[in-house]
């Protein structure tokens, strides 16, 4: 009988050595694919300082920056706590100290970071807006870092991206989402679309405005991008509820975050507090995209 226990006691053991070894390495994946270095082309784009430019960038930063960054854009602690996984506090994009703006030195310190989801070093940052900011056409993105050049500095030192082993041993396995950086197209240039009530423009709004990122690929709904959170986000083709409203009806939920039938969105989900901040024909552009798009059953899994 001692044997057996002897035996087993041996073999528990050694299993659990193997865990603790495999741990390590997966560990070290980790840390190391946190800590590549990226390199891309210098988009050269070309930053605006005309009033109507820097306002179109305010305009596009309410609903692409603030919701992650604070109205005034000085960052937000403890945005992302997971207990076990860690914290992230989302940057300061200001001047002031402790701010991204004391430490871009160029323009393109800021397009490495909105489009590509680097930091001026080359390292990969916790920045889910990337897989939408990175379709950005040069114009848009070039109105945007004018409009961050000009916002008043607010002193404000957040702590960054603070991953614990388990994250980074679940983020090699595949559990935690891919960095932006590692999943986003990189492109040099980004044409501009024809800005309008049209479907096409619509479309352009859809990619840029995490729409993609809660609804899934293909707009049929899809887990909610935080893997803290259980949440499945509604269908927005015409196989959904969006098929029994109208452009008025639709327009209308947007800016008040009620929809047709009485029911309130949760802005902690779906941040219309931002959205209701588009303009019209942005509005109109996007419900014209959702009616193009193909009827899809919702997603369930």
């Amino acid at each position: 009988m001692k044997k057996v226990l002897k035996w087993i006691g041996i073999v528990l053991g050694s299993l659990l050595g193997l865990l603790l070894v495999a741990g390590g390495i997966l560990y070290l994946i980790g840390n190391s694919r946190l800590n590549k270095t990226y390199d891309f082309p210098p988009s050269n784009i070309v930053v605006p300082t005309d009033e109507a430019s820097i306002e179109f960038g305010r305009h596009r930063a309410e609903s692409l920056c603030e919701g992650c960054h604070g109205k005034d854009l000085s960052g937000i602690e403890n945005w992302f706590s997971a207990g076990p996984l860690g914290t992230i506090d989302s940057a300061n994009l200001t001047a002031g100290e402790g701010g991204v703006g004391k430490e871009y030195t160029s323009d393109e310190d800021y397009v490495r970071a909105i489009r590509h989801g680097i930091d001026p070093d080359g390292k990969p940052i916790f920045m889910p807006a990337v897989f939408s900011t990175s379709h950005l056409s040069d114009e848009d993105l070039g109105a945007i870092i004018a409009y961050l050049k000009t916002v008043p500095p607010v002193e404000h030192k957040t702590n960054g991206q603070n991953f614990t082993a388990l994250a980074k041993i679940l983020y090699v396995l595949g559990v935690l989402p891919q960095m932006p950086a590692e999943a986003v197209s990189h492109e040099t240039h980004i044409a501009a679309v024809e800005v309008g009530a049209n479907a096409e423009y619509g479309e352009y709004m859809v990619n840029t405005n995490d729409c993609r990122l809660c609804h899934g690929k293909d707009l049929n709904g899809g887990p909610f991008p935080d893997p803290t959170r259980i949440k499945i986000s509604p269908n927005l083709t015409p196989g959904g509820e969006l098929a029994f409203w109208s452009e008025d009806e639709f327009i209308n939920t947007i800016r008040t975050g009620t929809t047709p039938s009485g029911h309130e969105l949760d802005s902690e989900f779906m941040p219309w507090k931002d959205y209701r901040n588009f303009y019209d024909d942005e509005l109109k552009a996007i419900w014209l995209y959702l009616q193009s798009v193909p009827s899809l059953l919702q997603y369930t899994e």
